[in-house]
């Protein structure tokens, strides 16, 4: 057999796959995890989100590497989050006993024990008895890089050329060719503890006995339920909105305050399809869509963060797609190259596998008014605009003026070449529009006249290239009679009246065409090709977009039912995936910000209709 013929993906066997809704998350504001239902932690990239994995079980389960603590006997499982926190709690239940996992990431300062990043597993038995077993399969740099295993002082070494992973646990662990195993038995009242770091440079092996992670864990709890408790939100869908809070701040990278789309790469927005791609980054539009959020609840200082991070660690330039990339590293760097993984077969056999985002070149008018809105919230519920950041709007806005009438790509990043889409255009009246009112509530300086003339030839045209007489509807681009779920964002964006005659038809034909029991496509593909092959399931911040849009409109009974309806979409620990299948499994990248900021927005709206 060849090398090629070896990293060859195999034929794919379902039953290998836990699907994507069956997992919660956690993390420590640098990285995160996935840990499925069963006990096994299979996706994790240490140090940072966009670093390589270790454990990818969820992108392959042969190759991709995995953390397994799981009991010996047959047991059924319950997950759910540890209140008010990311603490997430794996419970088995089996016919001699009861036993719990919990799993967490302590939440540090910037000291250098930031960089050890410990994940900690801590296994209590609460009735009867239990036999587990633990074993740790890294599999370093997306299973690309080989490894060593060495002990050392009653640690358990993993040594890649990159990287180095200390396991220490409170029970025996023996190697097994390149992984650790441990297999143990624990009685009611005991407890069993395994924490993985990362070590090198000033970051030394360090045992956590049990009495250290029983502090860390309290440590943990406070943090969460300190910064949860700044929520201002009181209404009907508590639960839920704060978990969509508290999954915000788990895909916030703490150093430079940029949030990423999603903490996971090429999960399929159709099972076997080629619509797989890495969410890892900073997106402009999401992240500013997160601050709206956060503010909207009363967290201000992720939008302080936020703003610093557009200040301190980007640039404006004038590239491609204008001052801004529509995505940016999370550490700021703009070169984010896109390659393809062979070797790993790809959730449920959906290749490629990619790691990268080709889409960063790409021109995304929309994205200038996402980020002048968010600066605008918080300008006015946050803190005031500094006069830097006065001047870079003014940047930003003198392009838009001169650049919205270019056809570009828009939101859903298609890759079928540049078009006159009625939502870029829309978004850069949202731009235009709010740095305008900021001038005005500020007396800042501003060409208000140029602004002015630009809003209102905007308006314009969208009044008479995005309206179709035949469809009685605002349609996704000029020249063309295509229905899209991103034309919702107009009464939201407050470009028209909830309630004028022109948007309510437009509202009754996206039901008609688009909507499927509460659930919204984005766009029908073989009307509108995209570039790409396949379909797609129904997308969930368009189904709460819908929600708000109906509440706007008076049609709160409607509103309600859709909502209530969505969350039984949410997974069993409250987390949304991208899309919504057809049977109503959750597909692609997992937990996805942009559901989550939707979701809240919508609940905002619709307790606010309901009074």
């Amino acid at each position: 057999m060849t090398v090629a013929e070896s990293n060859r993906p195999h034929p794919t066997d379902a039953s290998r796959y836990v699907p994507i809704a069956e997992h919660g998350l956690i993390g420590d504001l640098r990285t995160a995890a996935l840990v499925d239902t069963g006990g096994t932690i299979d996706w994790y990239c240490p140090v940072r989100f966009d670093a390589p994995s270790v454990f990818a079980s969820i992108l392959d389960t042969d190759r991709g590497g995995s953390f397994r603590l799981t009991p010996d006997v047959p047991a059924r499982t319950k997950q759910f989050y540890f209140p008010d926190t990311n603490i997430l709690i794996t419970r088995f239940f089996a016919d001699d006993g009861v036993a719990e996992v919990q799993d967490f990431m302590p939440i540090v300062d910037d000291s250098r024990e930031a960089d050890r990043h410990r994940l900690i597993r801590r296994v209590l038995c609460v009735r009867g008895s239990l036999p587990f077993t633990a074993r740790v399969a890294p599999r370093f740099d997306y299973a690309r890089q080989s490894h060593t295993v060495r002990t050392e002082q009653g640690l358990t070494i993993f040594d890649s050329p990159e990287l180095s992973l200390a396991l220490t646990s409170s029970v025996t662990v023996e190697t097994d060719g390149p992984d650790a195993v441990s297999t143990f038995k624990l009685v009611e009242g005991e407890a069993a503890v395994f924490a993985l770091d990362r070590i090198g440079g000033a970051v030394r092996p360090r045992h956590c006995p049990q009495a250290e992670a029983e502090e860390l864990f309290n440590a943990t709890v406070r943090y969460w339920r300190r910064w949860l408790s700044q929520s201002r939100y009181r209404g009907r869908w508590r639960e839920m909105v704060h978990r969509s809070a508290l999954t915000l701040k788990l895909l916030t990278y703490a150093p430079t305050g940029a949030i990423v789309a999603a903490p996971t790469t090429s999960l399929p927005e159709q099972i076997g399809g080629e619509r797989n791609w890495d969410y890892r980054y900073a997106w402009v539009r999401d992240s500013a869509f997160c601050i709206y959020a956060l503010l909207r609840l009363g967290f201000t200082q992720e939008a302080e963060a936020f703003v610093r991070f557009l200040s301190e660690d980007i640039r404006l330039g004038d590239g491609p797609g204008g001052p801004l990339q529509i995505m940016y590293g999370i550490d700021g760097r703009s070169e984010i190259p896109e390659q393809m993984l062979p070797h790993l077969e790809g959730h449920l056999g959906s290749s490629p596998v990619r790691v990268g985002n080709a889409a960063v070149d790409q021109l995304q008018l929309d994205i200038y008014g996402a980020l002048v809105d968010s600066l605008y919230l918080y300008d006015k519920w946050g803190q005031p605009l500094a006069s830097g950041h006065w001047d870079a709007v003014c940047e930003v806005v003198g392009w838009v003026c001169d650049n919205w009438d270019r056809p570009d790509m828009s939101v859903w990043e298609t890759r079928s070449g540049p078009q006159h889409f009625l939502y870029s255009q829309l978004m850069c009246w949202v731009a235009i529009e709010r740095a305008m009112r900021i001038a005005r509530h500020r007396g800042l300086p501003a060409d208000m006249s140029r602004w002015s003339r630009a809003r209102d030839d905007i308006y314009r045209r969208i009044m008479r290239s995005g309206w179709s007489p035949r469809r009685l509807a605002f349609v996704q681009r000029e020249g063309e009679e295509v229905l899209d779920a991103s034309v919702l964002m107009m009464p939201l964006s407050k470009f028209i009246s909830p309630t004028d005659p022109k948007w309510l038809s437009t509202l009754d034909a996206l039901g008609e065409e688009l909507v499927s029991d509460s659930l919204v496509y984005r766009y029908d593909p073989t009307v509108s090709p995209d570039g790409l092959r396949g379909a797609e399931g129904t997308f969930s911040i368009c189904s709460f977009w819908y929600v708000e849009a109906l509440s706007r409109a008076g049609r709160v009974d409607e509103a309600r039912l859709a909502f209530e309806k969505m969350l039984t979409y949410a997974n069993h620990v409250g987390l949304y995936a991208e899309e919504i299948g057809r049977t109503g499994e959750q597909i692609g990248n997992f937990p996805q910000a942009f559901t989550h900021l939707a979701l809240i927005s919508a609940a905002f709206n619709l307790d606010r209709a309901l009074g």
